[in-house]
C-alpha cells in the first residue's frame, strides 16, 4: 500500500539555511523508491493555520518512507530544515 510523507512549512527563519536544506534533501532521495508529487506549488489554506508551502513524496509503503526519512543522508538535511524553518511532517498510508 503506498505511503506519503507530507511536509507543511509553517514558519521560515532563515532562507539561506532552507536553500542549503533543499540542496541536500532532493539528492537524499537517490536509491529510494520515492516519487515527489508536490513541491511548493500554489497553495491555498482552506482550514486551520496558514501554510507557507508543502511537499508530498510518495513511497511504495510505510517502511520505505521510514527508511528514507531515517537515512543518514536525509538526517543531515533534516538538521538544516530544523534550523531554517518550522514544519509539520506527517507519514500517512494511502489507499
Amino acid at each position: 500500500m503506498p505511503a506519503f510523507i507530507v511536509f507543511i512549512k509553517e514558519r521560515e527563519h532563515d532562507a539561506a539555511t532552507l536553500a542549503a536544506y533543499s540542496a541536500k534533501a532532493g539528492p537524499s532521495l537517490a536509491g529510494h523508491a520515492a516519487k515527489p508529487l508536490v513541491y511548493y506549488g500554489a497553495i491555498e489554506t482552506l482550514e486551520g493555520p496558514e501554510a507557507l508551502g508543502s511537499v508530498i513524496v510518495e513511497f511504495p509503503d510505510m517502511d520505505a518512507a521510514r527508511a528514507w526519512y531515517q537515512s543518514e543522508a536525509y538526517q543531515e538535511a533534516r538538521a538544516l530544515r530544523f534550523a531554517g524553518a518550522d514544519y509539520r511532517v506527517l507519514l500517512t498510508e494511502g489507499v
